[in-house]
């Protein structure tokens, strides 16, 4: 056993409450520094694949450890697993599984010995072919069902299938194709489409992972309402989960909602001032701000006020009063900053700006090349004699085939006998007054 010791030496911290499996429904046992917490419970729990866990008696007085493999009982034969819990937390554990009183519970064999590491191990590289051929075969049966996992027994004598079905589905024939095609004892198990997400795991929207594979163990409904009280917008991608059903994340906070909303007034009540009526738009429930429009369908002159703002309008409608603006003298002084809108970052027309900004930039470079082409170049020969003649564009020999075009092209401007710009007499600057 690892341990730490404190920064000011007053004792130390044991590295057994954490081991080596995964965080799929992962217990920290805080008991693990106790001499007396294994002495007490000879409970084990012993995980398997994925979110699959049961409860084993260490009835030979095996001397184990969080994260040790071991072989289990198991009918028939004997499966492998890894011991995630010890001690006192295992009954409460077998509570919060709801495991039944008169389950019988089995007891733990041995520690794995190599022989039986290699034979978990080739029972585990077969699951995925398993799997992929189960669901042919059940295509070929026209069955209505979706086999989404199959977990091998540690010695490879039976094979769990995981499936998901809408509707009663009759497998007699598909257990003994199975059986013919695999040469195993075959158990069929049908889960939900959350209990599937959280034996395969995945990342959630908010950047962690799955609750359902981490510690979520029972699943409670979840309806609409629930985004409602919060004002959540009903939007069935920003709602649905990757098991395509309502986050369960919803319920967290719907008690909450629910009592912060009860000290809110109703949506219904119009406030009345003396240039306008105002009508509920939206509300920030936590925070306790209402925002108020002169519109029913759409935000036109809002105004966001607290609610114990309102409940004072509401009071001075009723006794026949009518105040200038909802705001009042103190919230004139104390403008509140304007909210930023986090969710514009995702905007896919945040570049275009800039991108606009580019192109008129190329578009004068390419404006002012234009403009130097069109100017008259000077050459060596346009050094004249005295008494000799000035000569025009036109007279001027061409060294450069593309200043001939340029001359030519001038000819053909509609202004071409507009005086430049440069040759302009200059307009006197008359002095501000």
């Amino acid at each position: 056993m690892s341990e730490y010791k404190l920064a000011d030496g007053s004792g130390n911290l044991c590295s057994k409450g954490c081991c080596r499996v995964s965080n799929k429904l992962n217990t920290y046992d805080w008991l693990a520094d106790l001499a007396e917490n294994q002495i007490d419970c000879d409970l084990v729990e012993v995980q398997f694949k994925n979110t699959r866990k049961s409860y084993f008696h260490n009835s030979n007085g095996l001397e184990l450890e969080k994260g040790d493999v071991v072989a289990v009982e198991s009918s028939p034969g004997h499966d492998i697993g890894i011991i995630t819990l010890m001690g006192r937390l295992v009954p409460l554990q077998m509570r919060k599984a709801r495991c039944k009183p008169d389950l019988e519970i089995r007891r733990i064999y041995r520690k794995a010995k190599p022989v039986d590491l290699e034979k978990w191990e080739e029972a585990k590289g077969k699951e995925h072919d398993t799997m992929i051929r189960s669901r042919q075969i059940a295509s070929s049966l026209d069955l209505k069902m979706k086999i989404g996992d199959v977990e091998y027994q540690g010695d490879g004598n039976k094979a769990i299938f995981y499936y998901i079905a809408d509707e009663r589905v009759d497998f007699r024939q598909l257990i003994k194709v199975l059986a013919d095609t695999f040469r195993v004892r075959i158990e069929m198990k049908q889960i939900g489409a959350r209990q599937e997400a959280g034996r395969i795991g995945g990342i959630g929207p908010c950047g962690r992972e799955l609750c359902c594979a981490t510690w979520m163990s029972s699943f409670i409904s979840v309806s609409t309402n629930a985004a409602r009280f919060q004002d959540i917008s009903l939007n069935p991608q920003k709602l649905a989960g990757q098991c395509a059903k309502l986050k369960c994340c919803m319920n967290y906070e719907i008690d909450t909602y629910v009592e912060a909303q009860k000290r809110l007034p109703s949506r219904e009540i119009q406030l009345e001032t003396l240039d306008n009526t105002y009508y509920y738009f939206k509300a920030d429930i936590l925070s306790g701000m209402i925002t108020y429009s002169t519109d029913k369908n759409f935000a036109a002159n809002a105004v966001s006020i607290p609610s114990k703002r309102v409940f004072d309008i509401i009071r001075m409608n009723r006794d026949g009063q009518k105040p200038e603006t909802l705001l009042d003298e103190s919230m004139k002084r104390d403008v509140p900053p304007k909210a930023l809108d986090l969710a514009e970052q995702d905007s896919l027309t945040r570049f275009d700006k800039q991108k606009s900004n580019k192109n008129s930039r190329n578009n004068n470079r390419r404006r002012s090349n234009e403009e130097f082409s069109d100017r008259p170049r000077r050459f060596k020969s346009d050094v004249r004699s005295e008494g000799e003649p000035r000569r025009g564009n036109n007279d001027r020999p061409h060294s450069n085939p593309r200043s001939a075009e340029a001359t030519n092209r001038n000819d053909r401007r509609p202004n071409a006998d507009r005086p430049r710009r440069q040759d302009r007499p200059s307009q006197p600057i008359m002095p501000k007054e």
